[in-house]
């Protein structure tokens, strides 16, 4: 009967988590810092670093509280996690990271003041320069090949120009 077998599980669940020790919020913590470190390089956030963060908290109380039973483990990870994410977006939010290069991960605002040379006019507001190493697709007024423009913005991969005259 199906309901019997809930039981069993459930008591099997209970009976696992009631082994939680404080070695296992630490590989935790190390699993989620280790994901930060991956996480991070693809998508910015430090969300996996503040639940690192309370995992380490909770291992430490465990290790002083032995008896701590896993609900209020779990719990406690749970509260900590959510405080420690909201209070740390809230600190990087108040005091960004400054850095020397802001536009290192921005190619295209990168550009932006320099003056290159039409090797193609712009027509219909539309054109192409040659940046460096790349082709770039500019927006700006009509203008003939070989003029002279700078670069004033961009708009996802597309740069704003303006003619030099």
């Amino acid at each position: 009967m199906p309901w019997c077998n809930r039981a069993g599980r459930a008591d099997a669940v209970d009976d696992m988590f009631q082994q939680l020790n404080h070695w296992h919020w630490w590989i935790l913590a190390v699993l989620f810092v280790v994901l930060f470190v991956v996480l991070e390089v693809f998508t910015p956030g430090t969300y996996f670093l503040f639940m690192g963060v309370s995992a380490v908290v909770i291992g430490g109380v465990v290790l002083i509280m032995p008896g701590l039973g896993w609900e209020y483990q779990v719990l406690g990870f749970a509260v900590l996690a959510v405080v420690a994410t909201v209070l740390g977006r809230s600190y990087l939010k108040k005091r960004p990271i400054h850095t020397d290069r802001p536009n290192l991960n921005r190619r295209g605002a990168q550009y932006v003041g320099r003056t290159f040379t039409l090797d193609e006019p712009i027509v219909n507001g539309q054109g192409k320069i040659r940046v460096d190493d790349s082709s770039w697709k500019i927006n700006g007024v009509d203008c003939v090949a070989g003029s002279r423009v700078k670069v004033t913005g961009v708009d996802g991969t597309v740069l704003q120009v303006e003619v030099i005259q």
